[in-house]
């Protein structure tokens, strides 16, 4: 275990920050890859984590007047063809059926009974939920329409990595419409601030917010708004974002209402979301060479007792001593829940168990046993501190003080993300000092450079398209904080005159 304790992880972080990654997935029992090509099995303590983003996030949006509904995941295509736009977006992402049953020929099943119109399976629902929105709005009474759904999509993906890009994935997608484009606007905005707010408070993941440039907007929308993350490799992970749609998609679902002055209008619509790849961002936001981290907020156990029984006779009053401090932890609440505890009571060494618990991130570990129980005292790790940091408390203090525990963890996770961020942020006013600042440093690590490169942009979506050909960067966002967004100047790129800065960066 001494070994384990030097380097938990392998490949570390800093020797191979992609094969690091899967190994900190596999080490975590997150997820694993299935039979299906692209798709992946989420296994419970991945889950688990889904499970508490999704209830908060799901609160979180019933608190701001929004219901949920579920649609079919199977969309005629002939929807899709109403919004050139929207589909061309996706067209090539697309998994279709195009027939209904399967027939025995030689030995083998083979598909039988063709379709008369294929389906698509969903890459997005815009198009099957505009058709429902157009059956129930009728009157300008019947708005706002405020709808989410969770669900799973599927967008046939060439390079998979587990909770970044699978083929299938989970996620929620809201889909509202409005009587005018202000109220659609002002509802874009809430769910773009809602998202910014839950990554911060929620995942410890600071943000940058803002809206797309043209050429990274969502298909067939007027504006999309992103909260763009860097993760540990200096990239950019787009982690959640929000759709003006504009009256795009009513024209072609036809979402028409009667009006205040009883004539026929088309609806003002948004849809925003976010997905599994919450998962990957936290994971690469915080994880470490001893495995993941979890925020307190989102983890499925906040602490993990380990009781310690060398010897048999010792079993019975350790084994009373955890069940009695996991009821008094339980009694105690952090952020209006009860706190989180699981007791491990399976027949491993200690070291065994204390290791994996490590590489699953569990905010608290707390040792209790045979000496611990005479000193009326228990032993506590904190995943944010080295494995080997231990603090033995009196019990009384240990529970007393596990709120504050866990709030400190959070906001030290926080903390460390947000200077990690702010010290990889970088003004480029030189067109050969930003394209250095986007060439690898070390062949052996060609992942780890860069960051978020802050320039003075007026290109059109061409400029954007030739600078992500040579660098592999694109505008990750323009952004909201109009500090960083700062005053007019001149773009880095084309020499005219620019509005403010824009963010680029290499993002997965």
């Amino acid at each position: 275990m001494a070994k384990a304790a030097k380097n938990a992880i392998s490949p570390t972080r800093e020797e191979n920050f992609p094969e690091w990654y899967q190994q900190v997935v596999k080490a975590a029992d997150l997820a694993e890859n299935s039979e299906v090509r692209g798709c992946m099995v989420i296994k419970p303590w991945g889950y688990g984590l889904w499970e508490r983003i999704q209830s908060q996030l799901d609160r979180w949006f019933k608190d701001t007047g929004h219901k949920n509904a579920y649609f079919p995941m199977l969309i005629p295509v002939s929807y899709l063809e109403k919004e050139a736009e929207h589909v061309e977006g996706f067209a090539t992402e697309c998994a279709v059926v195009t027939h209904h049953r399967l027939e025995l020929k030689d030995g083998k099943m083979v598909p039988a009974g063709e379709l008369g119109e294929p389906y698509v399976i969903r890459p997005t629902s815009e198009t099957i939920i505009g058709a429902a929105f157009a059956r129930w709005v009728q009157s300008h009474r019947d708005l706002p329409l405020l709808i989410n759904q969770w669900a799973n999509v599927m967008r046939w993906e060439m390079r998979p990595r587990l909770f970044l890009r699978t083929a299938e994935f989970l996620w929620q997608e809201g889909h509202t419409a409005h009587e005018t484009s202000e109220e659609a606007m002002e509802e874009t905005h809430k769910m773009h601030e809602v998202y910014e707010r839950f990554l911060t408070d929620h995942l410890a993941v600071p943000v940058i917010a803002g809206e797309k440039s043209e050429a990274e907007r969502f298909p067939g929308a007027l504006n999309t708004f992103t909260v763009e993350a860097m993760v540990q490799d200096r990239k950019a992970i787009q982690a959640g974002t929000s759709h003006f749609l504009g009256q795009n998609f009513s024209k072609a679902a036809g979402i028409e209402f009667e009006g205040r002055e009883g004539k026929r209008e088309l609806a003002w619509t948004t849809s925003w979301g976010v997905s599994t790849r919450l998962i990957g961002t936290l994971l690469m936001a915080h994880s470490d060479d001893d495995g993941m981290i979890m925020p307190p907020r989102v983890a499925p156990t906040q602490v993990v007792i380990l009781p310690v029984i060398p010897k048999p006779e010792f079993a019975d009053a350790v084994t009373e001593a955890c069940e009695k401090l996991a009821a008094e932890l339980r009694s105690q609440t952090f952020h209006g829940e009860a706190v989180e505890v699981e007791i491990d009571k399976r027949d491993l060494g200690g070291g065994v168990k204390n290791w994996e618990w490590i590489k699953k991130g569990v905010p608290v570990r707390i040792e209790i046993g045979p000496r611990d129980l005479e000193k009326g005292s228990v032993a506590v790790a904190r995943r944010d501190r080295s494995p080997k940091d231990k603090q033995f408390l009196p019990t009384e203090e240990a529970v007393s003080s596990i709120t504050e525990t866990l709030q400190s963890i959070q906001d030290e996770l926080l903390a460390r993300a947000t200077a990690f961020r702010d010290e990889h942020i970088e003004e480029f006013t030189d067109m050969e000092a930003f394209r250095a600042f986007f060439t690898p440093k070390n062949a052996q690590q060609p992942e780890i450079h860069g960051g978020f490169a802050l320039v003075h942009w007026g290109g059109d979506a061409e400029d954007e398209a030739a600078l992500q050909q040579e660098l592999k960067v694109t505008i990750r966002c323009i952004p909201k904080d109009a500090n960083l967004r700062g005053e007019a100047g001149t773009c880095l790129y084309t020499g005219k005159p620019a509005e403010g800065r824009v963010i680029f960066a290499k993002s997965y």
